[in-house]
């Protein structure tokens, strides 16, 4: 039942309008003024509240004021005389969420209030299940509790509403584009177009076309006039990844693009102006990419007015129960797989791999358990690495007479721990602690290297 609060200063217009709302099935409060409508909006949990526009001590576009600072999305409905119009515009203004001017109908206040309380439910289910997804599993289609996850969702929420430029980075499958995706979809462009290009995928010539557009005749197979995405995109978001890879005669444009919001198309010579927010992202290191000469600096500076990094994987591995546990339901649904566990064994052995592909590549090896796994159930065969071939360890350790080397005592943890921090150590001792040398040796990459070697606290001797 949908609860309306009815302000107005004339009882009879209280009683006849009260009555009718019950009628069709309402919770009705009422208020003789103003100030007797506010602490009802205070006391109650109201879908609606329509008010008079002019009453004494607190007229009704104060009382719209005072409404909107404790609930700016609860919608106000102003009635007024037909002479009062001017002030009921500015009340839709003032976020009123419309008017109806004496007399009216009984059909037309009914329809007008369906309308609003409809509205203010949809937007009450939407915070509702919003926050229910955050306090699951992340923000906006992202999964995490870990704390540096947690800074995200929090930086994401405060940019969001403005206009700023962000600039995300991260290794390659940690979501970057599922971050520029919840800073749109929590700003005022949320209703808009949300733009992807990744710069990485196209020639320089096809780049430029593909993101300012083109006119007919501009070069060999322009046989029509294409808008580019920056055209595609106004009023709303684009997002340029890999925007590190955009050659240095094409970023002079897009900082023109950045700075006075107009280009021309391939071939034109037209300026058009667009509305558009930029969000870019990079899994370069922009900053050393300005040294090396590579990335304009002026450009850097307008893309990074606000700086989002995101943990690798491995930097937030207590995420990945949860994590797992989103592909599992995904994949289960996606491949008809109802009742899709996984066992604890499986879990385990995941908690181990270094992930240098982050979550895109969780999301496939669950993806490929799930296809290949036995009895709806994926075991931790089903999740072992494809480049990890045991065969080829099998003839050394099968001449491996563990009880002289390792006490009965000893746990699998402990034991796999003390031999990786010794093969580390003696691997970087013997190159000299050059760690691209050291991780070719140990058949890993350097960034693995470096995240063992924090891992264990191995440091150079001074």
């Amino acid at each position: 039942m949908y609860s309306i609060l009815i302000v107005d200063d004339e009882p009879n217009y209280l009683i006849v309008l009260s009555e009718l709302l019950r009628d069709e099935g309402y919770e009705v409060f009422t208020a003789a003024n103003g100030r007797e409508g506010l602490q009802v909006v205070r006391d109650a949990d109201l879908d609606l509240v329509i008010t008079d526009m002019q009453m004494p001590e607190m007229d009704g576009m104060q009382l719209l004021r005072e409404v909107k600072e404790l609930n700016r999305e609860l919608p106000v409905l102003m009635i007024t005389a037909y002479a009062q119009v001017e002030k009921a515009v500015a009340a839709m203004q003032a976020g009123a969420f419309s008017y109806l001017a004496k007399p009216f109908s009984n059909d037309e206040l009914i329809v007008t209030i369906q309308k609003a309380t409809q509205h203010y439910s949809l937007v009450r289910e939407n915070t509702r299940l919003r926050s229910e997804i955050r306090g699951r599993s992340g923000f906006s289609g992202m999964v995490g509790k870990n704390p540096r996850m947690l800074q995200v969702y929090e930086l994401i929420e405060k940019v969001a509403p403005t206009p700023a430029s962000v600039l995300i980075s991260g290794e390659s499958g940690t979501g970057k584009e599922l971050v520029a995706k919840a800073i749109h979809m929590n700003s005022p462009r949320e209703a808009q177009a949300f733009i992807t290009v990744n710069c990485a995928a196209l020639a320089e010539n096809l780049l430029e076309s593909e993101l300012f557009g083109h006119e007919k005749g501009a070069f060999t197979g322009a046989v029509a006039m294409r808008k580019g995405r920056f055209e595609l995109a106004d009023g709303g978001t684009i997002f340029l990844d890999e925007v590190g890879e955009i050659p240095l005669a094409l970023q002079a444009k897009l900082l023109r693009v950045l700075q006075e919001r107009s280009f021309e198309r391939v071939g034109g010579t037209k300026t058009l102006t667009v509305d558009v927010r930029i969000i870019s992202a990079s899994n370069r290191d922009l900053k050393e990419e300005v040294v090396q000469g590579r990335f304009r600096e002026d450009l850097f500076y307008r893309l990074n007015v606000i700086h989002v990094n995101l943990p690798a994987l491995r930097e937030r591995m207590d995420d990945m129960p949860l994590l797992v546990d989103f592909f599992i339901d995904k994949f289960a649904g996606r491949l008809q797989r109802p009742g899709l566990t996984i066992t604890k064994d499986a879990l385990r052995l995941l908690m181990t791999l270094p992930w240098e592909g982050n979550v895109r590549e969780l999301e496939n090896t669950i993806e490929r358990a799930a296809i290949l796994c036995d009895n709806n159930c994926i075991d931790a065969e089903d999740v072992q690495p494809e480049s990890v071939n045991m065969d080829n360890h099998a003839a050394w350790s099968r001449e491996l007479d563990l009880h002289q080397i390792i006490p009965e005592s000893a746990s699998l943890n402990d034991v796999l721990y003390a031999v990786e921090e010794k093969m580390l150590v003696e691997a970087l001792e013997d190159a000299g602690f050059v760690q691209a040398r050291a991780a070719d040796r140990l058949g890993i990459t350097k960034s693995l290297l470096q995240y063992k070697m924090k891992k264990y606290g191995i440091k150079k001797k001074k």
